[in-house]
């Protein structure tokens, strides 16, 4: 038996990442005949067809989806095999990183990340861009280096993830609303005027569904698309307003925040970035400001809450 083709294994991993020929063949900066014609080669090396029609795309089956971790990271660990040795000199690092964060990360966390890039690598420039969906292809066509948010099951299954803390929602209401003092009971917190946040337009969430399950039902006179907005309402009125913790600390200054008074899920909050960034000596160096940055106990959180 001859030995296969190792230069399969860059073509493979092009194809299983983008899942389209076209796009391989420019990521490979092949022609798309050329990569059609690496991708029938690879169908007959593997015995598979590995990505087969669906409507106008192409989906991976279930070999392909078995080999697709397996492949990047050999593909990963030979690149840096074969990259050039150096040490990272952070001090003389002149790049720009393209963050994409959720509403409130830059507020709470930009400040001391700010601080440190500056003290460490002053040649570093950080630009964030908001999050506004779960897309991954800003990560797979490099024109976002990093990711933060919460991983679910439309996280690309390519993608480097490591969790950075966790995050719980609290209720918040303005300074001397009735709800600023005395005991917080299920029954008084669903007697309010509500204001939901919600990017989809949902008229419901986890708290409306924790209520329901007392026998109680709020009133939600508002659906907003984000923190800063709905915590703006409810600072000049009486609407509550229920919001994650670390990510909202700097936009809920002077209001009253309180543990609320049912459960809901925490959340953890994760780093995201594309395989083949993993092992680049600048991008590694980032990913732990922003892992030490996070890591930091705030300064103040609502009491009943361990930030881990």
């Amino acid at each position: 038996m001859s030995a296969p083709d190792l230069n399969l294994l860059v073509t493979l991993n092009a194809l299983l990442a983008e899942g389209s020929v076209a796009r391989a063949a420019r990521r490979l900066r092949l022609s798309p005949s050329a990569m059609s014609r690496a991708l029938a080669r690879l169908r007959e090396t593997t015995g598979d067809p590995l990505l087969v029609r669906a409507g106008r795309g192409l989906v991976p089956t279930p070999r392909a989806l078995e080999l697709r971790e397996t492949v990047g990271r050999l593909v990963q660990e030979a690149e840096a095999a074969l990259r050039p040795s150096e040490t990272l000199d952070v001090k003389r690092l002149s790049r720009i990183f393209t963050l994409r964060t959720r509403e409130g990360f830059v507020e709470n966390f930009g400040p001391p990340l700010i601080a440190r890039i500056a003290e460490l690598a002053p040649g570093v420039r950080l630009y964030f861009t908001q999050k506004l969906d779960k897309d991954s292809a800003p990560l797979r066509d490099g024109t976002v280096d990093l990711e933060t948010g919460v991983v679910g099951d439309d996280t690309g299954p390519e993608l480097r993830t490591q969790a950075l803390f966790r995050d719980r929602f609290i209720g918040v209401v303005r300074r001397g609303h009735p709800l600023s003092g005395g005991a917080m009971t299920p029954a008084r917190y669903a007697a309010g005027r509500h204001i939901l946040v919600s990017r989809r337009g949902l008229q419901k969430g986890q708290v409306d569904e924790a209520l329901e399950a007392l026998g109680l039902k709020r009133q939600i006179v508002t659906i907003v698309g984000s923190f800063s907005a709905a915590l703006a309402l409810a600072r000049s009125s009486d609407l509550i307003v229920s919001v994650p913790e670390r990510h909202t600390g700097n936009l809920r200054a002077d209001m009253h925040s309180f543990v609320l008074p049912v459960a809901v899920s925490d959340m953890t909050i994760s780093l995201l970035w594309h395989p083949r960034l993993d092992a680049d000596p600048a991008h590694r160096w980032l990913r732990a400001c922003i892992r030490d940055v996070c890591a930091e106990r705030p300064a103040e959180l609502v009491p009943g809450f361990e930030a881990g």
